[in-house]
């Protein structure tokens, strides 16, 4: 199970990726994101896209190892941390 720390940089962090355009309140920023709680408003019923794990099984699981997904999408988190 991939570990989130919640540190909500990836629903701050949308506008360079047209996968999540639908979900960009205008200034890369999620529609469902709560800036003052730091919560998602919608997290039960998020997009596939929002969710990790399923989003491995229904999409990656026939060409990475789950593993190596994994590490791709940790190294995603540090980037958008550091603000790249």
């Amino acid at each position: 199970m991939f570990i989130c720390d919640g540190c909500g940089q990836c629903c701050r962090n949308l506008k360079n990726n047209n996968i999540y355009s639908e979900l960009d309140n205008g200034f890369g920023i999620c529609i469902y994101f709560n800036q003052e709680t730091n919560l998602c408003l919608i997290y039960e019923d998020r997009p596939i896209i929002c969710r990790i794990d399923e989003t491995y099984d229904k999409y990656f699981s026939d060409i990475i190892n789950k593993d190596e997904y994994y590490k791709l999408n940790y190294e995603a988190c540090k980037i958008l941390k550091k603000g790249i």
